[in-house]
């Protein structure tokens, strides 16, 4: 039975790769950690995963070594993440500490005590920056442009990650992931703050949804988090080590085109207004990836079309 220590147990994409694991029909064990452990622990019941929470601030390195070291997994799927590029403007310091020493913790970690495992690094499509049209789309190669606090700190991460691998041989895989969308994410993502509007807005029998918005004119590459869990898992098996992969849906659609769509999905008329406050003070344009060398290493390939993903959205604000 493999092992694997999971990092951000609360957050939605670690939910999703439990999912993921389970639908494999063999069993595995997962050690689950993060400062607070999910809520409703009864929906984290799963046939053919057993799981076990630590409530723990993974800034604490003996704590964090206690649990890591007790476990010895092999693997370390690394999700916890201050992951708001929206909040890392008002909370610089956080984002950088959390997106950099907690991986350095576990990194230290391994490399003192020898655990035989491999390391999923994730990082995050924000560090290509602002590109021109005509290097759309992104592949590992491109140089990077961090334009916000998030992304300079998942640049650090990555830079860390390949000092592990190339001085201390750790088998770290590394990934960029672009835009996730699907269902249990936070309203401070812009896809369930649209859908939690207009959700809310038929509840109260509006005839027309007025959304509070941010620059809609933005592209981005969304890739249904289902599609991502299942990346991560053919990484650990297939990855190489020190190798970086986009983890991507390979097309574009700007966030008016989303709005459009949830409309058609609701059935209902939105009318947007932009808030300043949620403009941030610099924004990349248009982001969309390459998925071209994880499939040619693992056979990964994404599945859900983005309709496929918001009803996913949709269906569970519909509960």
């Amino acid at each position: 039975m493999k092992k694997y220590l999971i990092t951000g147990i609360s957050g939605f994409v670690a939910y999703h790769f439990l999912e993921y694991l389970n639908g494999l029909g063999e069993e595995a064990e997962v050690l689950g950690l993060d400062l607070k452990i999910p809520q409703h622990i009864s929906d984290y019941s799963f046939k053919n995963v057993k799981l076990s929470f630590i409530e723990l601030n993974l800034l604490e390195y003996r704590a964090l070594g206690i649990a890591v070291v007790s476990f010895n997994p092999n693997y370390i799927v690394h999700l916890a993440s201050f992951s708001s590029v929206g909040k890392s403007w008002e909370m610089p310091l956080e984002s950088f500490l959390n997106n950099t020493n907690i991986f350095l913790n576990i990194a230290e970690i391994v490399r003192h005590n020898k655990i035989a495992c491999r390391i999923l690094s994730v990082g995050s499509s924000e560090e290509y920056g602002n590109v021109k049209e005509n290097h759309i789309p992104l592949k590992e190669n491109m140089p990077l442009h961090p334009r916000n606090p998030y992304a300079v700190a998942r640049v650090s991460q990555e830079m860390l990650s390949k000092c592990y691998v190339d001085a201390y041989g750790l088998n770290i895989i590394l990934t960029r992931s672009f835009n996730h969308v699907g269902a249990m994410q936070r309203t401070d993502f812009a896809i369930p703050s649209f859908t939690k509007q207009i959700s809310d807005g038929i509840k109260q029998g509006q005839k027309e949804i007025k959304l509070s918005t941010g620059d809609l004119s933005v592209i981005r590459d969304f890739i249904d988090v289902r599609d991502v869990a299942a990346a991560y898992f053919a990484l650990l098996k297939n990855g190489k080590t020190g190798e970086l992969y986009n983890v991507c849906s390979g097309k574009g659609h700007s966030l008016k085109e989303i709005i459009d769509l949830l409309a058609e999905i609701f059935k209902v008329k939105v009318i947007t207004e932009t808030d300043s406050k949620k403009v941030r003070p610099i924004d990349n344009k248009i982001i969309i990836g390459c998925f071209e060398k994880i499939k040619k290493h693992t056979g990964w390939q994404p599945k859900f079309d983005l309709e496929n993903s918001l009803k996913a959205v949709v269906e569970s604000y519909a509960l």
